[in-house]
């Protein structure tokens, strides 16, 4: 048995790693033809085939791109840090992957034996794994700005880390309401639970929902949040001096990110493999079933990660200032406000439904949608628009006069 459980983690991992690997080439192809359908623009659609001359949409261009990266020399600049310098990106991609061991896509019961379809099945603390584990990438960032002894990248690093670290603490509140609510750290636990009730997160927490989808947006990393890179200011960034397959790292590690985020996003408020009328609400299903809810599963993450390209290619990039004051000033309080509410809420909801007569999904929803409405008029009347961004008023001061010049 110990032995039959080893292969099965094997095999899974071998699946994982080179699905997500498949994953980040050809996501990056689509966000290029998402890009130049928003720029009304060609994408992408020449490549294809290796060695003939078959295009096929132009889908060898991820083949190709994956060439060049590993054909590409490998320079190292001679002021570097070396032994952390080839660290950094190890760091960031390892942390990118080992996040999804715990990412749950069902269970499927095969002549008898119980198959889970996760890495690492029943995790108690699933989504403290998952928010620690993808919280050390910043040591990849940081490890990177400062080995690399410039000072572009240095300040790369700094604001990427201050950024990340600040959105970690909405994004852990925003997840603990969800705790508080069923009851479980488990990942598998939440789905079902949202798979038995016919019920998706989203419906009943849109307070939640809103801060995760902020936070989970600036821990991507990706527009309008990219302060990480931020190539028009910085460069580009804490990897200006890394090239080659270092920088593939990095970049693999930064789509990893975002999937994971849409991983996050489906499986904590949209129901996971879920789906009315389809998946079922059982544990464990016979194959078809199971293939189904992988399908499902899936194609609500794809949905996800497209409204994500489709905003990176739409929206302006916010001001650091802005981003810094949105999370502590905003989203930390609100995070607070929702956690006290959804322990309220656990503890006393039950008992104050039975009294009104409703029926606790109803009751729940209704308190919930409440606090959001609540919290979203106090946020609009008490904090400043982020979109004013009109020079501070103040006394005008005289200019000095111009030198006089010598003729």
């Amino acid at each position: 048995m110990d032995l039959l459980t080893t292969l099965e983690a094997g095999v899974k991992m071998v699946i994982l790693f080179g699905g997500l690997m498949g994953a980040a080439a050809y996501l990056v192809l689509v966000e290029r033809w998402v890009a130049a359908w928003i720029q009304d623009r060609l994408g992408p659609n020449r490549a294809g085939i290796p060695l003939t001359k078959i295009r096929l949409f132009g889908l060898g261009q991820p083949i190709a791109d994956g060439g060049k990266f590993i054909f590409k020399e490998e320079f190292t600049p001679g002021h570097v840090e070396k032994v952390l310098y080839f660290l950094a990106p190890v760091v960031s991609l390892t942390a990118a992957v080992a996040v999804f061991a715990v990412v749950p896509f069902g269970e499927v019961e095969i002549f008898g034996y119980r198959l889970r379809l996760a890495v690492a099945p029943g995790v108690d603390v699933g989504l403290l794994y998952l928010v620690a584990v993808s919280g050390l990438g910043v040591l990849g960032v940081l490890l990177g700005g400062w080995a690399s002894n410039n000072k572009y990248s240095l300040f790369g690093g700094i604001r990427s880390a201050a950024q990340l670290l600040s959105y970690e603490i909405p994004l852990g509140l925003a997840l603990l309401g969800i705790v508080l609510a069923a009851g479980s750290l488990r990942l598998e636990e939440i789905v079902l639970w949202q798979a038995q009730t016919g019920l998706w997160n989203i419906f009943w927490q849109p307070l939640g929902f809103s801060l995760f989808f902020l936070a989970a947006f600036a821990e991507a990393g990706r527009l309008p949040f990219d302060m990480a890179e931020a190539e028009q200011e910085l460069v580009g960034g804490y990897h200006t001096e890394y090239s080659g397959m270092k920088l593939m790292m990095y970049m693999v590690a930064e789509y990893l990110h975002m999937i994971l985020a849409s991983f996050l996003l489906v499986l904590v408020f949209f129901g996971g493999w879920h789906f009315w009328g389809l998946s079922g609400g059982e544990p464990a299903v016979a194959w078809p079933t199971a293939l189904l809810r992988v399908l499902i599963l899936l194609g609500k993450v794809l949905v996800v990660i497209w409204f994500f390209m489709v905003a990176r290619w739409s929206w302006p990039r916010f001001r650091f200032d802005q981003i810094m004051h949105l999370a502590w000033y905003v989203l930390i309080p609100i995070g607070l406000v929702y956690v006290v509410g959804a322990a309220v809420l656990a503890e006393y909801g039950p008992d104050w439904a039975a009294r009104l007569g409703l029926s606790l999904p109803l009751f729940m929803a209704a308190a919930n949608w409440t606090i959001f409405l609540v919290v979203w008029v106090a946020a609009a009347c008490l904090v400043p628009a982020h979109y004013d961004n009109r020079p501070l008023r103040g006394p005008i001061r005289p200019q000095a006069p111009a030198p006089e010049t010598i003729p």
